[in-house]
């Protein structure tokens, strides 16, 4: 029996399946951890959802914020982009089985036996591991009550910025919620700095990638993370990042998770969206999202 984490899908299902064909994946034996951001952009974000559903127990999935998007648009909360492919799901005659599915997701996964973590974006430097489990069970809880329309009125916009204990409401809710879907980059008190979203090096100054914090309170937990395309490996120990642009063009990636954490594997992919001028990156480059 093998367990594979699997980077940012999106919606890109046939990669999707060429990669466990790859990994000889063993739908009896084996099971899968997902990174979040399982639909939106790519071309099949239905039968994506449809697909990491129908494996029940044999997959784990963390909530990105694409999943969130899809749910709030799903609650009539929020607006639809351009390049959005979520349209699918919501007509699909499954939809409120695989919306009700979706949403029970929790934002993080903790193995204790292997002292594994996987999130969307990120642990809050400033959070320890089991600091970071009952932050997310607060959003978990509303996201899987009768309130959940609530929450997503209230999900979008950046602030606060700067956490505090004493956060309170949606403000609180907010916060924790962007620091595991949205974070890529703090400051080194913890601010986050959510308009800084490429590579390390094009960020404003006094603005580092949140594992590089001074103070990082998780310890020796392995982190497992997604949502940054642009990221290279930064070469640390217990940081493991899985999005490598899957959508742009670039890999889909799969990590054996077990002791070592040393198997990579990839496969190449079409592009499925094209580069956003905005961000002023070449047809070659991946860039991140929201």
């Amino acid at each position: 029996m093998a367990t594979y984490a699997i980077g940012d899908v999106q919606g890109c299902f046939e990669q999707l399946q060429q990669l466990l064909k790859k990994l000889e994946y063993n739908p009896d034996k084996d099971k899968l951890w997902f990174a979040g951001d399982i639909v939106n952009r790519g071309p099949q974000s239905l039968e994506t959802l449809r697909f990491i559903k129908s494996l029940g127990d044999r997959a784990v999935t963390v909530l990105g914020n694409h999943d969130l998007h899809l749910l709030a648009i799903a609650n009539g909360r929020g607006k639809q982009g351009k390049k959005d492919t979520i349209q699918s799901i919501l007509d699909a005659p499954d939809r409120n089985e695989l919306l009700d599915w979706l949403i029970q997701q929790p934002l993080m996964h903790y193995d204790e036996t292997l002292d594994v973590c996987m999130v969307h974006a990120g642990i809050h430097p400033q959070w320890t591991i089991a600091e970071a489990l009952d932050y997310a069970s607060e959003v978990e809880a509303f996201l899987q009550s009768t309130k959940a329309h609530e929450f997503f009125q209230h999900m979008y916009g950046d602030k606060p910025l700067k956490w505090s204990p004493k956060l309170r409401g949606w403000d609180r809710l907010r916060f924790i919620t962007n620091v595991f879907t949205r974070m890529r980059y703090c400051d080194i008190n913890g601010k986050l700095s959510l308009r800084d979203k490429g590579p390390p090096g094009k960020q404003a100054p006094g603005i580092v990638p949140w594992f590089e914090v001074n103070g990082f309170k998780t310890g020796n937990t392995r982190l497992i993370f997604g949502h940054w395309s642009t990221l290279p490996d930064p070469g640390l120990e217990n940081i493991y990042p899985l999005d490598t642009g899957c959508l742009w063009g670039g890999k889909l990636s799969a990590l054996k998770v077990n002791k070592k954490l040393k198997k990579l594997t990839r496969i190449r992919c079409p592009e499925a969206q094209p580069i956003d001028t905005r961000h002023g990156k070449k047809k070659n480059k991946t860039i991140s999202l929201l």
